[in-house]
């Protein structure tokens, strides 16, 4: 990629918008890099706030019997969408019983005008359990989960769709959609919001009202969703910091009714506006006989099998004139796996004369300037950046972080005007709170031993080159870091203008 061809011929902007615009021009990455920039958190403010309560109205089950809950949408073609909705009810105790799946069916009809619906599809419905081997702890199964694909859909198309049992009967309520543009080079989606470790705290709920309000069409959730496992199986109070708050538990605990809530919470938004979802460490969740991310692989329907990927944790998908790439950090990434060879051939496949802008998001960021999850994940940076770097990917985004950074354009830690956007949005407001320290300030530079990943091993690094060079750490912040700010919140990729 000697020329950067690909760094230049697109004929229009896709700008992050995180804070309001104030008239003037916003700047674009081709007149980067820009000087490095810190807004410090406001020491009067609070970090974080408590998660809301299971009694809240927002969280309870507010349907009887086999009636749908928790309704979602996630797109699986240009021309097709997953719709996903929970029924029954969950257990948790010492002794649970799964509910049969095959005791509801799994409809949804739909159609292009309310209450008139031409189609009708049927999917299939599963269950799960979190289960441990402790004594004390109560074990979870959950409502039955259901996924259908509805398929045929014209593009920029509202549709109209009710789903569930029509035998019982046992129908949703009415909810409408609108289908994206097909892919193409000047097709793309009006707003997209992004949002990392959302939570269910009172924060996360402004961050959701300031999301719908800004009115996306499509919702990209890069990792660490509910932060059921801030509790103890039997409930009670959510914490920052589970370890130390229970320093005897004999494994990582959940409250999985949280994952149900959760569902409730978020139902007005994602009953309309598509929402993809990547794994993060919070959806790790262990259990009994060493299974884990349970919860998250069952709970959610993502293109897999249409992108060739065949598992929830890495996958793609088109979004007009965008191609997204969602890749998996907690299962193998390294160059001689499945993921790495998938990633691979998924790159050599995209047209760039019908998707321009590729992008990819992952949950922990590669690059990243605060104390907390410094160079975590380097061994995945060193396993995959080349890729990216020579397929011209233009931004990834990640989470992780709880805090806001975007990158210049970099490149193995070099300012590269052809290295992708680097972009954290890293705290929806979930109740772990807001970094604050950056490895640059006095005394905050981690320790070698510090920030472990919980997947993967340890590639910790002294920096070759630069200002830095022959040290873990700058001692300012680095020039690859353009701007970084302590805050929570969610971004948005809007199309804003021509060249």
């Amino acid at each position: 990629m000697e020329d950067c061809k690909l760094c230049i011929l697109v004929t229009f902007f896709l700008i992050i918008t995180k804070v309001v615009v104030t008239g003037k021009d916003i700047p674009t990455t081709l007149e980067g890099p820009f000087d490095p920039v810190t807004i410090r958190f406001d020491p009067s403010l609070r970090q974080g706030s408590d998660d809301i309560p299971m009694d809240d109205p927002r969280l309870k089950k507010n349907v009887t019997s086999m009636f749908p809950e928790q309704i979602a949408l996630a797109l699986s073609t240009p021309t097709s969408m997953w719709v996903s909705w929970v029924t029954g009810d969950a257990q948790i105790g010492s002794n649970v019983t799964t509910l049969d799946p095959t005791s509801v069916a799994s409809e949804v009809w739909y159609g292009k005008e309310s209450g008139k619906y031409t189609s009708k599809k049927t999917g299939n419905a599963t269950v799960y359990s979190q289960l441990y081997p402790f004594e004390g702890l109560l074990n979870y199964t959950s409502g039955i989960i259901h996924h259908v694909i509805i398929d045929g859909l014209e593009p920029g198309t509202k549709y109209y769709y009710k789903c569930g049992d029509s035998s019982l009967p046992a129908m949703s309520d009415e909810h409408v959609f609108e289908t994206l543009l097909l892919p193409g080079p000047n097709s793309y989606p009006r707003r997209i919001a992004l949002i990392g470790d959302l939570g269910l705290t009172s924060n996360s709920s402004t961050t959701i009202d300031h999301l719908t309000k800004n009115d996306p069409s499509l919702i990209l959730m890069v990792g660490d969703l509910t932060y059921a496992n801030q509790y103890l199986t039997t409930g009670g109070k959510g914490v920052p910091c589970f370890s130390c708050a229970f320093p005897d538990a004999p494994i990582r605990e959940t409250y999985q009714p949280r994952w149900d809530g959760w569902g409730r919470f978020m139902k007005p938004l994602i009953s309309r506006v598509p929402m993809m979802v990547i794994e993060g460490n919070h959806e790790i969740e262990p259990q009994v006989a060493g299974i884990t991310f349970k919860s998250y692989l069952t709970r959610f329907a993502v293109p897999a099998e249409e992108s060739g990927s065949k598992t929830n944790f890495y996958y793609s998908f088109d979004a007009g004139g965008v191609h997204f790439i969602m890749l998996g950090a907690y299962v193998d990434y390294n160059s001689t796996g499945a993921q790495y060879a998938w990633l691979k051939e998924e790159l050599h496949k995209v047209d760039r004369m019908v998707t321009p802008w590729l992008v990819a998001a992952m949950h922990p960021p590669w690059y990243n300037s605060y104390s907390s999850h410094y160079q975590e994940f380097e061994c995945m940076r060193l396993e995959m950046e080349e890729l990216l770097y020579q397929y011209g990917v233009d931004i990834i985004f990640s989470g992780h972080v709880h805090a806001y950074e975007r990158m210049n354009r970099v490149y193995n830690y070099t300012l590269h005007s052809c290295g992708p956007v680097y972009i954290t949005v890293g705290d929806g407001g979930n109740i772990e709170k807001v970094d604050v320290d950056h490895a640059d300030d006095p005394g905050k530079c981690p320790s070698e031993g510090d920030n472990i990943p919980e997947f993967g091993g340890v590639c910790h690094l002294n920096f070759s080159s630069g200002p830095a060079k022959g040290k873990f750490c700058w001692d300012r912040q680095p020039e690859w870091s353009a701007f970084r700010e302590s805050s929570f919140g969610h971004g948005i990729l809007e199309k804003s203008g021509y060249l």
